[in-house]
């Protein structure tokens, strides 16, 4: 299946802005409301479902040998028929 973008972002935040961020999104999520991303110009606004999959990941990129790119992924999925994700069992600490 073809990966459309709607919206990206990416730029180096301090890690107090970037929780800042996360929270409005757990704010949004709590309270059962839609996500907006805004941008320069963009903007986009998802609603994601009750019970969407959540997906976390942690990764190395770069050479076995030395040192490479460390990074933590968040993503939600729901499909747009506004199917429910499969839930999990997840802890973050």
């Amino acid at each position: 299946m073809p990966e459309e973008v709607l919206f990206k972002s990416e730029r180096s935040q301090s890690r107090s802005e970037i929780a800042t961020l996360l929270r409005t999104v757990a704010d949004n999520l709590d309270a059962g409301e839609s996500i907006t991303l805004r941008a320069g110009g963009e903007e986009v606004t998802m609603d994601p479902p009750a019970s969407p999959t959540f997906e976390v990941k942690a990764e190395r990129e770069g050479p076995v040998d030395g040192p490479g790119e460390l990074s933590v992924e968040f993503e939600l999925e729901w499909d747009e028929d506004g199917g429910d994700g499969d839930s999990g069992s997840l802890e973050i600490e």
